[in-house]
This record gives C-alpha cells, structure tokens and sequence, in this order.
C-alpha cells in the first residue's frame, strides 16, 4: 500500500485525514432592537451556553451584523444560528431561549431568518416561535398577518414585544472541525484565533465554543460507566509517551481545535479551508507545526472532509 502523500504548506504540514460531520437540524433566527448593542445583548444571551449537543441541547452563534435595511422592521439586527440533533430539540431549544433571552431584553423583536424561496439548505419543518411566546401576553396580544406571514404583538413594559409566528427549519451539518498542532500556547492560539477570524467572513456557519475555539476536544466513549465522551487522549501533549495512541511528536506542546456548524456541506467545507489557510499563513516558522482533524473511522456521521482536498489550491509546495 502506498503511504498518503505529504501536503505542507508554508512549513505547517497537513495530515491526510478527514473531518467527520452529521446531520443536525438548524434554523436562524433575526434579532432586531432600538440599537445593535441592545439586538447583541439578546443574541449573547440566547446563545450562551450552547456549545456542544453533548451537554447543551443545542449549538449555537452569532452569524453576523446585521444593517437597518436587512432587518424585517427596519432596525439593526443580529443573525444568529441555532443547531440541534433533531427537530423536536431544536423547537424546544428555540422557544425557551427566545422566552429567556430576547422576550426579556428591552426593545427588541425577532423573526425567521430561513427564507424557503431562496434557501441552499433542505427545508425541514417550521418551529414555533411566536405561537407559543404569544401566551406570555396574557391574552392582551394581537394577531397581525402581513401577506402570507403571521406575527404576534405581545404588550411588555417598554411597549410591545413583536415576533413572527413561525421559523423555518432545515436540514444542516454539525461537526466539522480543524486541529491545530502548535510549538506551544502562544503559537496555537495565534492559529486558531487567525482561523476563527476567516471564518466568520463567510455565511451559514458558526463556531460554537468560547472564542470559537475548544481546547478539550472529546472522542466518543469513556472508559467509565454513563460517560458518551471523554478526552481526546490522542492529542493530549501531557499524555505523549503515556496514552498508547498517541498522535503527538515531541515538539507538538499545545492543540487546540475548532468546530463548525453549517447549513450545507459545501459551507462547512469553505469554512474549514477558509481555517487552514489563515493558520498556514502564520506557518512553521511562527509555531504552527500540523493541521489534523477529529474523525472516528467514519462511523458517525455520513460527510466527510478530506483535509489534503480542502487545502489543494492553497498548495504552495508539497513536503
């Protein structure tokens, strides 16, 4: 069998491994208010604590910046998009954190952000948002129907509190990541942070964890009872000569990985290039010594990232 080719660019090499992504439900959600400040106050509430679906119930981040004439009601908004396993976790997960986070901020309003006409993403169902936020009104809120669409008026203390009945759901990706292996902590997070960056240029993902960046990337499993996941002992530089899979060499002190969730496929892909080419960028001579990814044999999820194919147009000299 031939060995996998070598892929290094600008000193950092690329492992000949795949990303491995599943399918997700997803939705985005338009969040409007008298500032942008006030509309990104709901939108760090709403996605707080919404990292992983291994503990959270959702994923979830802030999309983009949103201007005045992009917005439903004509203010500044936020985008923001939510992932779940299913539909019916992620309608749950919608309604309580609108409830929680945007019914409660001042000035607010929110709406669907899928449009079905022009939607890459395979349409799923539709969750409800403002059919059952409605209820908080008491039975002072107001039905409006403006064209084919719904919205609620709930009355509130600083006037009313406005919300579409309805968001469109689709069928998503979740998962894909990027490993990043670094001379140390300095070096790993000037990559990851320069990743993150790229990739909140482009549209239809988010990076869920802290920063966009986790630092306790997990495998499936755990040695003890009632554990779904456990630390990637692999990559751990403290476990090098102690963990009998180690995929670590001497010189690797620090890994940091990201995650991203997106609508498409084709999406998460342009996101995890977009990724290696900001990282190569800082190169071997800055400390980032290997890009790699999580995988698990393809046993989880049917979408699969092949690094050396991502990365073949940044190709700037094969090692």
């Amino acid at each position: 069998m031939n060995a996998p080719p070598t892929l290094e660019i600008n000193g950092t090499a690329i492992d000949a491994t795949f990303a491995e992504a599943f399918p997700m439900k997803a939705t985005r959600l338009l969040i409007t208010a008298h500032t942008q400040s006030w509309a990104m106050n709901a939108a760090n509430s709403l996605t707080g604590f919404a990292t992983s679906v291994i503990g959270c119930g959702c994923e979830a981040g802030v999309e983009r910046l949103l201007g005045d004439d992009e917005t439903p009601d004509g203010r500044p908004g936020v985008a923001v998009l939510l992932f779940a396993v299913s539909s019916k976790e992620l309608a749950k997960q919608i309604g309580r954190r609108v409830g929680q986070c945007v019914l409660t901020c001042p000035t607010t309003a929110v709406f669907g952000g899928i449009d079905p006409a022009t939607s890459r993403a395979p349409l799923s169902d539709r969750a409800p948002l403002g059919s059952g936020l409605r209820f908080f009104g008491d039975g002072w809120q107001i039905s409006k129907m403006i064209g084919p669409t719904r919205y609620w008026r709930v009355p509130v203390m600083d006037g009313e509190f406005v919300c579409e009945d309805t968001a469109a759901t689709v069928k998503a990706v979740g998962g894909g990541n990027l490993l990043f292996l670094a001379r140390d902590t300095d070096a790993a997070l000037a990559a990851a942070e320069a990743a993150v960056a790229a990739m909140r240029r482009l549209p239809n993902v988010v990076m869920p964890f802290p920063g966009g960046i986790v630092r306790s990337g997990s495998k499936v499993g755990s040695r003890y009872a009632g554990a779904s996941a456990s630390t990637n002992d692999a990559f751990c530089p403290s476990l090098l000569g102690l963990a009998a899979r180690s995929k670590l060499s001497a010189e690797v002190g620090c890994v940091l990985e990201i995650v991203i969730d997106g609508l498409t496929d084709t999406d998460v892909g342009a996101a995890m290039t977009a990724g290696i080419e900001a990282a190569t960028a800082l190169g071997g001579t800055r400390g980032v010594l290997r890009i790699s990814a999580g995988n698990y044999g393809g046993k989880l999820g049917p979408y699969h990232f092949h690094l050396h194919e991502l990365a073949a147009g940044l190709d700037r000299g094969r090692a």
